[in-house]
């Protein structure tokens, strides 16, 4: 575990973390070096912000005394850990979490999103608006996701969603049945439903791969190379 900005020393002139008191504190968990002395420039100079330093897990976070406001958490972090126990951790120890992403994990940021993070930010935004991102959070308000109009958004129902992660991972319907304690009928009405739906947005789902994809695209299942894959 490597604190990637412990202290002014360590970061180039001019950007270096702050103690100013009356102000938003915040850290950020992310794995790359060259994310954390951006994210530290763009916030050292804000009088409202006091950016505290980066750290490439939750664990070590917690572990020093340093107890912020504010968490910028990346989604993908060396250790493996779950995005969803780590918002819950930081949310145990006081601080509020803001989802730091690039937005190629809809599976991760669903995890994140059901534990209750107060907002997510795109490694795309500016300063200003990451600053206003933090600041807000700080408040108690919340700081929705940005809108992804080339997928159009389809609202599945629980078991909508807990039959379609099933059957699209390659369960069949009995199986489905099965595992949910719930007759076949059932299973395939609500498949009948998620399809509906996702024709209804205009995005294909005529096929069983389809709907593979589609519940990848929406972070109902996760993609190749993720845990439960």
């Amino acid at each position: 575990m490597t604190r990637l900005v412990p202290s002014a020393a360590d970061l180039p002139t001019g950007v270096a973390t702050n103690g100013r008191l009356g102000t938003t504190t915040v850290a950020l968990v992310e794995e790359y070096p060259v994310v954390a002395v951006g994210v530290a420039q763009m916030l050292h100079p804000r009088p409202e912000i006091s950016f505290r330093g980066a750290f490439t897990d939750v664990a070590e976070l917690l572990s020093t005394d340093e107890r912020v406001d504010v968490v910028l958490l990346a989604l993908r972090l060396p250790d493996g850990s779950e995005p969803g126990a780590n918002v819950g951790a930081l949310q145990e120890s006081g601080s509020r979490v803001v989802v730091f992403t690039g937005g190629d994990s809809p599976y991760l940021l669903r995890l994140a999103a059901d534990a209750g993070v107060a907002g997510v930010v795109r490694k795309t935004a500016d300063g200003d608006l990451l600053a206003r991102a933090v600041v807000a959070v700080a408040r108690g308000e919340e700081v929705p996701a940005a809108a992804r109009p080339e997928r159009p958004p389809v609202l599945l129902s629980r078991r909508e969603c807990e039959t379609l992660a099933l059957y699209a991972a390659g369960e069949k319907s009995e199986r489905v049945a099965a595992r949910l304690g719930i007759s076949r009928e059932t299973v395939n009405d609500y498949i009948g439903r998620a399809r509906a739906k996702y024709r209804g947005a205009g995005r294909q789902a005529d096929t069983k791969i389809d709907l593979y994809k589609r519940a990848v695209e929406d972070g109902i299942l996760p993609g190749p190379g993720l845990p439960g894959a």
